[in-house]
Formats: C-alpha cells, structure tokens, sequence
C-alpha cells in the first residue's frame, strides 16, 4: 500500500496537487505572520488588551500560590478541568479589575518619576546583599525571571501608581472611636436566660414508618443515593528503589567511583581556635586589648594573658575554643584564623563583640577521606547509579510492551521482571496510595482504561517511579438499591417525625411560659456571653444572642437545635458590655480595613458597570 502511494506521488498531476497544497500553506502562513502580531487576546477593557500570554502567565503565579498553600491537595483539584475554569476565571476577573484601576489612576493624572522607581528597585530585598543593593545579583534574578530591566521598571511603576489610589482610598474609611466602642460593648454583651430541653428522643418510640413512606423518599430523594464510578486495578509497577535491592556493588565498581569522585570525599582543612576578647568598644576596652597582645608579644604564654583578661567563658580554658572550617566564625575572626599559620597570633581586631585577639593553635590539613571510612556511601551511590540505568531501560522495555500487547499486563511483567498487582474496587475520592495521585486517577478512569479495556500510558509518578495500569473491574455511577439504603432512611423518617412531635410538644410549654406557668425543670444561665461556654450547647447560645432584647420582664421563643431537639427559652436579662478603650482603638483598624476593602469592591464594581469589556469571539 505505501509502496502504490509512493508510486502515485510521483505522477504528474500528483505533483501539481501537492505544489497546489503546499502553497495554500505557504500562504496562510504568510497571512498569519503578517496579519497578526502573535498576541491572542483574552478580553479588552476600554481599548486596552489583555492578551492570553499575559493571562497564562499570570495562571501560572496562581498556581504556584495556591500548590504553595494547599500541597498535595491543589494536585487533587486541578486535575478537575472546572475546578482550574473557575481559577482561570478569577484570574482574569482580578487582572480586569486591575486594568480598570490603572485606567483611573491615569485618568486621575496619578504618576510617579523614574527616581521613584529606581529607589524603589534599589529598595527591594531581592535585590540586595548583605542589607545593601547588588547590582550583580539584580542583573541575575531578572535573567532567572526572563525580565528586562525596562519591563521590571514598567511593572514597578504601575503598581506603585495604583497603590497610590489604593491608598488614597483605603485611607479614606474613618472610623470613630464611639463606634468602635459600640461595637465593644456589643460583643461583650452578657445574658441571663432560662431553658427547658424537648429532646426529639423522647418521641421516636411512639413514631411508626410504613414502607410506602420509604419509598416515597427514596424516589423523591435518588440523587442523595448516588454512586460515584468505582473502578479496581491491575498494574505493573517500577521503582529505582526496587531494583537497588538486587543491585551488586563489586570492589572494582567501588575503587572506581573513589577514584573518580575523590573531590566528594575531601576532608575541609580546620584550624584549631584561641581567643581574647576584651568587651566594649570604648577606649577603655581598646587600650586593655593592646596591653594583652604587648603581653603575648612580650614572651608571656597567650593561655595565661587570656585566663587574666579574657571577659569571655574559654578564659578558664585559656582561650581555647574549637576546631573551625573556613567560613564558619564572623568575617573578621575567620580571616585572622586562616591568614596566619599555626602558632601565630593576630593583630587587636575590633569586631560586634568586642576587641579579640586570636590565636591559631593547631592545623589540620585538608585530605581525601579514606576508602574504608566512606565505602557505606559509594555502595549505595553505585548501586543508585546501576539501578537508575536498568530502569530507565526496564521503563522503556514496560511502556513497549504495554502498548504492543494493550489486552493484558502478564507479558509487560514477565518482560521487566515484575508482577501483575491488583487493589480493590475505589472512586476518585477515597483512592489509595499511590493511586491517589491525580495523573493515575485521569488515566484509572479514563475511556480507554474503562471502557476499551486497554492497558494505560506509561505513568511517571515521581522519578525513578512509574506504572501501567488497566482495568479489572469497573461500575459506572449509578444509584444505590433501596434495599442498601433503608434503614437509614427509615431512621431520618423517624428522627424527622420524633422533631416536628418535639415541636408541638415545645409550643405548647412555650404558652404555658408566656401564660406565667414555671415549667419544671428549666435551667437558669447567668451573665453568658457570645463565647457560650462547655456547659451550655453552643448553637443555643446563639440563638439566644439573635433573640430580641426583653420589652417588659423577659421575651421568649422556642428554638430548634440542629440535632432536631427543641428549648423553650425565656430570656430575662441583657447586659452591656465593657467597653475597653485599647480594644477599640484596635479594633477601629481592623475596622476601617474592612470598610477600604468594600470601598475597594464597590469602585471596581462602578468601573466594571460603565466600562466596554469585550472577549474575543472563537473563530
């Protein structure tokens, strides 16, 4: 067949069809470079593009944020397509909000100069070594951004313009310490009150369901009996970390990695520290440090001087502190240690603790540790390295198979070594480790796994990590049987109908309260405030904090709890609050933040509502 195709190419009308294709191509191609810049937009706000490479960038920061806040979880979500929709979208929503803020701004004549912007870059920590601007480390955090110093100005400036409006209107929002008051004393409002429990409990006894009301609720109620897909595998499964256990590492293997690798294995040199150390940095101190070296210089032992003058703990020990590393000890110190050679003694240094004199005691010199002391570690790098190498062809050799024999797995593991493993039945929310990961979950339930019975792609979970997966058993979302299901429809039924009983039963002690009648067994509460307490159940608390303030002696209400059971309640007494002034004054901050961001909402909102956005249309 492919031979009579290549025999009918070479035809001559075949040629002229092929040339005729060929330039369509050429052509749309030119039209395309020349009619378009190579910017698709996402939306235009008032004549200004956003372009999708700018929303796509912008996603990806999104991402990053949100895989930094939420972890394995944001793996989960974003391998649910209308999950990261409703992503993009909101970023776009915010990106459209910032445009029309840039476009006020412009319009208010907001600006700021290129010093501005320049001190501000100057200013920024990411730029800056040891507390002060670099413009080396500048000119690499913008290779490593792929940023031009000019599009990092044109970002600084827009943002330093919009804050401007920002500010000018989150600043705008007083609030006055009489409100903040108020709103103290409110939150620290206490009450008396009293309450009778009706306990749903005490009627599901008398409650009778028949099987016409079950299933009456199980037909009007099918969706909260659904089932999602379940599916069970079987899969092949291939790890670095498996095949180091059959991994040998011979003696030659282990000399050679030595040999070849000696630079890891090289001992730093150390030099074995002594100190004086005169605190202060006055004169005082100064002078009392040069008299102790003019001593030392003078024949006197260093561990002597040091033991007489010395303000710090080694002084006991003569000085003597520890063996360091270069690079480990304060700049100064550590250059005096590894600027002179054993036996020698520094110049007064004047450093953040004081003026120190160092001794350089002893020196160890550098060398490469030997075989023995590190043949641990080569092992177990050379058997890394032999692994690594036999998966990755294990790897290839399992994804060939698979794919070449897509109706069964066996052969796939007879040809790497390995087993055919099976998990039980599970759905996308309760799959177990490491199935549980969101690239095997798309390809468990995907149609060619489910529905064609075919092997998947080879899944890289981690490196050094994959598997192939097909399906053993599959059921489709569905509904539960009634028969599955009816108890527990049955205990709603009676729950539901033991509450609405306890309601009745709550009314009617509810009259007799109204009536003047003291119900027995009623609890009194004191002075209960918004927190409630351990004694007392938390949503009645509430309820009790909605209900009006008393007109006359108490003011009462029957309240049903989210367990079903009902309070009679007869509420006596509302007391104001302390209004701490220190707390309101806190308070006034969080307050008018509060207020800016709803100012901030609400200018948005003006803008969008006279603004032409427009989206493109899909051709």
């Amino acid at each position: 067949m492919l031979e009579k195709i290549r025999e009918g190419s070479q035809g001559g009308a075949a040629k002229i069809i092929l040339g005729a294709v060929i330039l369509s191509f050429a052509l749309s191609g030119i039209y395309s470079y020349l009619g378009s810049n190579g910017q698709v937009n996402a939306v235009t706000v008032n004549g200004e593009d956003i372009t999708r490479y700018d929303l796509d960038k912008a996603l990806q920061n999104e991402q990053g944020r949100l895989r930094q806040q939420m972890g394995e979880m944001f793996d989960t979500l974003s391998a649910d397509a209308n999950w990261m929709a409703s992503v993009r979208q909101s970023v776009l929503e915010r990106m459209i909000a910032e445009r029309l803020i840039d476009q006020k701004a412009k319009d208010l004549g907001l600006r700021v100069s290129d010093e501005q912007i320049k001190q501000a870059i100057v200013a920024m920590p990411e730029f800056q070594q040891d507390g002060v601007f670099n413009n080396d480390r500048y000119q690499a955090v913008l290779r490593q951004v792929n940023m031009t110093p000019d599009q990092l100005a044109t970002m600084i400036g827009r943002d330093m313009v919009r804050n401007q409006l920002l500010r000018t209107l989150l600043g705008s929002e007083i609030v006055t310490t009489e409100q903040a008051l108020s709103l103290v004393s409110l939150q620290q409002q206490q009450r008396d009150f009293r309450y009778l429990t009706i306990a749903k409990a005490d009627f599901e006894a008398d409650v009778a369901i028949t099987d016409e009301q079950i299933q009456a609720f199980y037909d009007k109620n099918l969706d909260r009996f659904a089932t999602a897909e379940q599916v069970s595998l079987e899969y092949v499964e291939l790890t670095v970390e498996q095949l180091m256990k059959d991994v040998q590492a011979s003696d030659a293997a282990v000399q050679a990695y030595y040999d070849g690798h000696q630079n890891l294995y090289q001992k730093p040199e150390r030099r074995l520290a002594a100190h004086i150390l005169i605190e202060g940095d006055d004169d005082a101190a100064k002078a009392k440090a040069d008299d102790a070296l003019a001593r030392i210089r003078g024949g006197e032992s260093f561990a002597e001087v040091a033991k007489a003058v010395s303000d710090d703990f080694s002084a006991d020990n003569g000085g003597e502190l520890d063996w360091f590393e270069q690079g480990v000890m304060d700049p100064e110190f550590d250059q005096a240690l590894f600027g002179q050679d054993k036996g020698q003694v520094s110049e007064v240094l004047k450093t953040d603790y004081g003026y120190q004199i160092v001794l350089t005691k002893d020196v160890e010199t550098g060398a490469v540790a030997p075989l023995d002391e590190v043949r641990g570690d080569i092992e177990t790098a050379v058997k890394s390295e032999q692994a690594q190498d036999r998966f990755y062809e294990l790897q290839q050799l399992l994804a060939d198979v698979s794919f070449q024999v897509p109706e069964n797995l066996e052969d796939a593991a007879m040809e790497v070594g390995g087993e055919v493993k099976s998990t039980e039945l599970f759905n996308r929310f309760n799959a177990p480790a490491p199935f549980n990961d969101p690239k095997v979950l798309n390809a468990a339930f995907s149609d060619a796994v489910v529905l064609d019975n075919m092997n998947s792609d080879i899944i890289e979970l981690e490196s050094g990590h994959v598997l192939v997966v097909r399906a053993k058993d599959y059921k489709p979302a569905g509904t539960q049987p009634l028969a599955e299901v009816r108890d527990q429809i049955q205990a709603q039924l009676v729950a539901e109908q033991a509450s609405a009983q306890a309601k009745i039963a709550a009314e009617a002690k509810l009259a007799e309260l109204k009536s003047g009648t003291e119900l027995d067994g009623m609890v009194a509460v004191d002075a209960m405030g918004r927190m409630g307490n351990a004694e007392v159940d938390g949503q009645l608390v509430q309820q009790v904090f909605a209900m009006a303030k008393p007109a006359g002696d108490s003011s009462y209400a029957a309240l049903q709890m989210s367990s079903g059971d009902y309070a009679v309640v007869a509420l006596d007494k509302v007391s104001a609050g302390d209004a701490d002034t220190q707390v309101a004054e806190n308070l006034k901050l969080r307050m008018a933040s509060m207020m800016g961001q709803g100012s901030y909402q609400a200018l948005v909102a003006a803008l969008r509502a006279n603004a032409d956005i427009s989206y493109p249309v899909a051709e």
